[in-house]
């Protein structure tokens, strides 16, 4: 039986001719930690017996040479020290031996216990290594061991999930040289919908947008840092202009180092947004709406780790985050040269014509009395954005570009305009028809995050620069009617719920993660899920409760760009319009309509469900390793 000495460190585990009689190896527990014994070389030595790749038994390993190898996969192990020669296993705990009275070995068990406590900084090493390496299980478990732990306080876990997610921002934008691109959008998006998460499901989310840096990383050159211009530095209307020249003649570094130099010269966030906002939109829909989009996220991301202060630290991540986006600007497609801008109609001609007269509108009379009322004038606009939604959705793109500055002439807000831009965006998804070719989603998606994306910039910078972007999305709404037909109609109740008629206050909410996760086990279950989807919502289901459930069934499956992108779209605009309708008391019908987001999310995400979720495996297997369960049986 195991006894403990008076001071508490160490452990007496058994004698000398013991170990040596069961062939030089021994597994013992000590303070609920496994531990293998091993005599090699007439020296004793004690690690962890749980491999740290996936917990097999390292006392059914071989020692030669003094190297510790796993039997199951092979990664090797200093038996002195526990350092592994296999960086995607991951070093083993060690612990210090004694040997007294001549045949007695006793274990200091002290490292056992500061190996359940370790140092923030520890694991961060550990991500990093993760993410240099692109090891998903390493990553996963070091994610869990930080942010999973449901005994740690909240507010600690929180620190931790920021820690981890700048840790991910920061690998992200330093070793991809083409820039920010599709794996740092994606790891804020997941942190943008961990508030939305069932708790268990956060370390889950942390774990895919920082596996999603490291897929996009992999193998990648780094990119090469653009220092400021010497001073003294040129003001910052100086170096918009510039930048924006340089991004016209697809000049990538110049525009970089004029970004770089706006940093260093103090920019706040909304002047730095004002300059790549202005740039973004200089030429129609960049990169299909993904630059507007990266440019959004990008910002997000540095709200997230508050990163606006001029400290050295963060001032040195908001370079290297920036500086990141301006390849996208600068080197890809624009509208101007696409077919399906210039004929049949020439889409482009509308829109020049359009932003010449945007000055007038935004400054007559008539608008600024509208602003100066702006609550009367906003609650007048509530009741004729119907008619605009339809207008946005019609074939006919002169009346579409003509209603939107009549709207603005009459006092709608910047930011008025782009939610009803993005709510007819996300009606082109709620109405797809699933005999469209499968590659179609894509169209619909990318108007929709767009037009997101605009709504959040004119949130942040309401300029007519960005304004722009309101048009461009709505031509772009205009684009892909063909896609909508016929149109695919909102779900009618079925009877069985209505007669159920769900409540607020039911005990059985929780079905409907069931329900959701059993649809999406089988593919294109589109319309099932928006069925669904309406009933419970319709009958006064609980929202959270199916912002929830479509998270956990996005997390399960292998990472889709376009499907994360379109849930933490829709999840923003839901909330927007939410809360937009639980302050407008003029219009009790409204709550409803912003449910029309989730239906859209929904039914994308049942088009591409199920993957193999070999991804989602990789998290379970390091959820079942730290909570000790056994992989070898």
């Amino acid at each position: 039986m195991l006894s403990k000495t008076d001071n508490h460190n160490y452990v007496h585990v058994g004698n000398i001719r013991d170990i040596e009689a069961v062939g030089g190896c021994l597994s013992v527990t000590v303070e609920k930690h496994p531990i293998a014994i091993f005599i090699y070389d007439s020296k004793v030595y004690a690690v962890d017996n749980r491999c740290p790749h996936m917990g097999f038994p390292l006392n059914q390993g071989t020692v030669k040479d003094g190297i510790l190898t796993c039997h199951w996969h092979h990664a090797r192990f200093d038996l002195m020290n526990g350092g592994t020669f296999d960086q995607w296993a991951g070093d083993v705990t060690s612990f210090p031996i004694e040997i007294r009275n001549q045949n007695e070995v006793w274990i200091d068990v002290s490292p056992a216990i500061v190996a359940d406590n370790d140092s923030c900084q520890y694991h961060q090493t550990l991500l990093e290594n993760g993410l240099k390496r692109n090891i998903p299980l390493m990553i996963a478990k070091t994610v869990i061991t930080m942010v999973g732990d449901r005994e740690k306080k909240e507010d600690s876990n929180e620190k931790e999930m920021l820690s981890a997610f700048r840790i991910g921002l920061d690998f992200g934008s330093k070793y991809k040289q083409s820039g920010w691109g599709q794996g740092l959008t994606i790891h804020t998006c997941m942190m943008n919908i961990i508030p939305y998460l069932d708790v268990e499901d956060r370390p889950y989310a942390l774990y895919h947008g920082l596996s999603a840096v490291a897929q996009d990383c992999s193998s990648m050159p780094p990119r090469f840092k653009i220092y400021s211009l010497p001073q003294p530095w040129p003001d910052l209307c100086t170096l918009k202009r510039w930048f924006r020249q340089f991004i016209e003649s697809r000049d990538a570094q110049a525009a970089e180092r004029c970004i770089v130099t706006a940093v260093r010269l103090g920019a706040n966030s909304s002047q730095i947004a004002d300059i790549l906002f202005a740039a973004a939109t200089d030429h129609r829909f960049l990169d299909i709406g993904h630059v507007l989009d990266f440019t959004n996220k990008a910002l997000e991301a540095l709200d997230t780790v508050s990163g606006w202060d001029n400290s050295d630290k963060n001032r040195d991540l908001r370079e290297i985050v920036l500086s990141s986006l301006v390849s996208g600007y600068a080197n890809d497609e624009r509208m101007e040269e696409s077919n399906s801008w210039r004929y049949p109609i020439d889409l482009i001609d509308i829109l020049e014509k359009a932003f010449e007269k945007l000055p007038r509108v935004l400054n007559n009379d008539t608008r600024r009395r509208g602003q100066a009322g702006a609550e009367k004038i906003t609650t007048r606009w509530n009741h004729q954005e119907n008619q605009l939604v339809n207008i946005l959705l019609s074939d006919d793109p002169q009346l579409i570009v003509n209603s939107l500055l009549d709207a603005l002439n009459e006092g709608a807000t910047e930011e008025e305009l782009a939610g009803i831009v993005a709510y007819a965006a996300a009606m082109r998804i709620v109405q797809f028809h699933t005999r469209n070719e499968f590659s179609d989603w894509d169209a619909v998606l990318h108007t929709f995050t767009y037009a997101n994306a605009i709504h959040q910039g004119l949130t942040r910078v309401p300029t007519q620069e960005l304004l722009r972007g309101v048009f461009d999305g709505a031509i772009r709404v205009y684009i892909n009617r063909f896609l909508n037909i016929p149109p695919v109609s909102l779900p009618k109740l079925t009877k069985k719920i209505e007669e159920k008629k769900i409540s607020s206050s039911s005990n059985n909410d929780d079905i409907i993660f069931k329900e959701i996760l059993s649809l999406l086990d089988k593919q294109q279950q589109v319309n099932q899920v928006a069925q669904l989807a309406v009933d419970y919502l319709y009958n006064k289901g609980k929202p959270d409760r199916f912002l929830a459930a479509i998270g956990k069934a996005l997390l399960r499956e292998d990472r889709n760009f376009h499907s994360i992108q379109m849930i933490e779209a829709a999840f923003r605009q839901y909330s927007i319009l939410s809360v937009k309708c639980d302050n407008n008391e003029d219009n009790n019908a409204r709550p409803t309509k912003s449910y029309i987001f989730l239906v859209a999310a929904a039914r994308y995400l049942a088009a591409h469900s199920p993957t193999m979720r070999s991804q989602g495996h990789t998290y379970q297997i390091a959820n079942q390793l730290y909570h000790g369960e056994h992989l070898f049986e």
